[in-house]
């Protein structure tokens, strides 16, 4: 072979290198090795489950199956099954509403089905919504934190299922958030936003939670448990990072706002806006006072995310954290940060019970106060934590 020949294949083994180095970027390696299929898109393995019963759906927005994103509702109701009524958790079954905003009952407009409210006045199905039915499916996906309702949905729908003698489905999605963080909640700090007794990030997916509530004999209305199926994740476990296809709701638009969410969501009971009113809500701190920060946001009621935000129409000024590395967990750096700057002592918990029933605790708030470090701080929840790992063990499905 010529020198001329050989200079030819070595440019086209160059090329088809480029190519093949292309073809396989480190991207494209991960999306290829997770496949991941949640319990919604394992048809084969639940329909079955569904065949001849009478079903509701405990669903909103994320409740979708496959890359095109259709609606579980559709999907099943394409494939024969009896849906007889809709349960809507907060933000409402399109999830459209704001956090705290009233959901009313009402009727889905593309298939006449009824839509019953479970955020409001009732948060738990009667015995008379499970009068038709025979099963009950949630699909819905979690970002790990407490305090993020659809879990405390969740929690009331097992309890109702006990109670009337009902079967309840749940297709499980990864975790997003996935860490074990933060106190565990005290009994005196339960709410709507702090149901069980598990730590501010539970590191479970809702598959693995239910399993738990349902188990450990968490529903205390009820002595009975409730027959429970989980149809695990495929082709995902603890520790890998998930990106959500649909934001879970209004103020959670991407993977930052997800992973900032757990330490950002104490400033709600603060006078600290986290860019609620903003196209990137939870990635952003400040407020009317130049002292907080050299970044400027102004909130205005946006259709979709906050319609009465923290501030409005006012310019903020603090922090932008679009493009900082969350935190591995929940950090308490920026609350106690903004604390310190504020000079308002115990006047910063503008609603100081609504910061302990976010956190579950009610010592945290006068450790600030007093002056304690974030790492003296963990040190108080170290043995619950402890305790609670414990329990999680049992249910761990990946």
């Amino acid at each position: 072979m010529n020198m001329h020949l050989k200079k030819i294949l070595l440019a086209v083994i160059l090329i088809c290198s480029s190519f093949a180095v292309k073809a396989s970027s480190p991207k494209q390696q991960m999306d290829s090795k997770q496949g991941i299929q949640t319990g919604a898109e394992q048809i084969d393995r639940y329909l079955p489950l569904l065949k001849g019963k009478r079903v509701a759906l405990l669903v909103n927005q994320t409740s979708v199956v496959g890359s095109s994103h259709t609606h579980l509702l559709d999907t099943l109701l394409s494939m024969g099954v009896k849906v007889k009524k809709i349960f809507a958790p907060e933000h409402g079954f399109r999830g459209t509403a704001d956090a705290g905003e009233k959901i009313h009952n009402g009727i889905d407009a593309k298939t006449g089905i009824p839509i019953i409210s479970l955020y409001g006045k009732n948060r738990k199905p009667s015995a008379d919504f499970f009068k038709d039915i025979d099963l009950l499916l949630f699909d819905i996906q979690d970002v790990g934190a407490r305090f993020y309702t659809y879990i405390s949905t969740m929690h009331y729908a097992i309890e109702a299922c006990a109670e009337n003698g009902k079967e309840m489905l749940v297709l499980d999605r990864p975790n997003p958030c996935d860490y074990i963080d933060g106190p565990v909640k005290q009994e005196d700090c339960t709410s709507f936003v702090g149901v069980d007794p598990i730590p501010l990030l539970h590191g479970c997916t809702i598959g693995e939670l239910a399993l738990m509530i349902n188990n450990e004999g968490w529903c205390k209305e009820t002595t009975k448990k409730c027959k429970l199926t989980v149809i695990p994740v495929k082709n995902w476990k603890h520790g890998e990072p998930y990106h959500l296809p649909i934001k879970p709701s209004p103020n959670l638009p991407n993977d930052q706002a997800i992973a900032l969410y757990p330490s950002l969501c104490l400033f709600e009971a603060t006078d600290i806006s986290v860019g609620r009113g903003t196209t990137f809500p939870f990635q952003v701190l400040g407020a009317p006072n130049k002292k907080y920060g050299t970044f400027v946001f102004v909130p205005v009621a946006l259709p979709g995310f906050d319609k009465h935000p923290l501030h409005q129409d006012k310019e903020c000024y603090g922090l932008d954290l679009r493009e900082t590395t969350p935190p591995k967990g929940l950090s308490l750096s920026y609350f106690i940060d903004m604390y310190k700057i504020s000079k308002k002592k115990d006047a910063f918990f503008k609603r100081s019970h609504w910061f302990d029933l976010l956190l579950g605790n009610k010592t945290v708030r006068l450790d600030i106060i007093a002056g304690k470090s974030e790492a003296e701080i963990r040190k108080s929840w170290e043995k619950e934590l402890k305790e609670y790992k414990a329990i999680r063990s049992k249910y761990i499905l990946y």
